[in-house]
């Protein structure tokens, strides 16, 4: 899984515009791969929290990174260096995160597990929003920002409790150490077991959603080469076209706020049992 650039393939079909009530017409090759689709992955980046009014962390000029350096903020040395900053940055990126609602996109997705036999949420957005929209189970595989835990002894609490207990510097541990935001920070390896059971989704499965993410972040963008490598039909959810946009069968160019209800009243018609 690394960045692509050696397998060159045909552009990739373009939804026609939707209206807000418009339906989404899906190609008649992806219709048929839609009704007998038995597994199903999605992946989501920071684009489907954005209409929740979460900044994503690339792209347009309110992305978080071109407002603030990630190696002053998201890497251990920057926390060791600077705990009560890099603390107070996660403490007001949670308050954002709570006071934010999941949107119809968030909606979709959780709706989506009951369409198909075997569904796998897999995000990289920190957030929770898929838990609060009610998707059963989410493969986290940046970590989540609704946890804190100690970066001595791994001892974990809720990142709210956290917060109660001191917003303006990280609370020590009864083992010595300190608390931090449960996320995966640059230099840090992903949480065990998540990319493993990620990639091996992704292998086997039937149907992939790429929805709301740049393809840019490996390894988890490379979940999308390994599904398509492994032969499932690739639909692209995002406004701008991300760098793996030419591996998707249908890409909708749309929010996914708009796109993913539409989506998946698509996907519900392609799967009805001929009358």
């Amino acid at each position: 899984m690394h960045p692509p650039g050696r397998r060159p393939t045909g552009p990739a079909e373009l939804s026609p515009p939707m209206s807000t009530a418009e339906p989404l017409r899906l190609p008649s090759a992806l219709r048929a791969r839609v009704a007998t689709a038995r597994r199903v992955v999605a992946f989501t980046g920071a684009g489907i929290s954005q209409e929740s009014g979460l900044a994503t962390f690339r792209g347009g000029g309110e992305s978080l990174w071109e407002r603030f350096r990630p190696e002053e903020l998201a890497t251990p040395q920057a926390f060791h260096a600077h705990p009560r900053r890099v603390w107070g940055w996660y403490a007001w990126r949670h308050r954002a995160a709570d006071a934010a609602e999941p949107n119809p996109g968030h909606r979709a997705l959780a709706r989506m597990a009951a369409v198909f036999p075997f569904f796998t949420l897999v995000t990289q957005n920190v957030d929770g929003l898929h838990q609060r929209a009610g998707s059963p189970e989410v493969l986290e595989l940046h970590g989540t920002l609704t946890r804190a835990h100690c970066g001595r002894c791994g001892a974990a609490r809720p990142m709210a409790s956290a917060l109660a207990e001191s917003a303006e510097e990280p609370p020590p541990c009864p083992c010595g150490g300190r608390f931090r935001p449960a996320v995966v920070w640059f230099g840090e390896p992903l949480p065990g077991g998540v990319l493993e059971r990620a990639v091996a989704e992704s292998s086997r499965c039937d149907l992939f959603l790429a929805v709301g993410t740049s393809a840019t972040v490996y390894p988890a963008a490379g979940l999308i080469e390994v599904a398509r490598g492994a032969g499932a039909a690739v639909i692209e959810v995002n406004p701008e076209a991300s760098a793996l946009a030419s591996l998707a069968d249908l890409c909708v160019p749309r929010p996914a706020g708009h796109a993913l209800p539409a989506l998946l009243e698509a996907m519900e018609r392609c799967r009805k049992p001929a009358s």
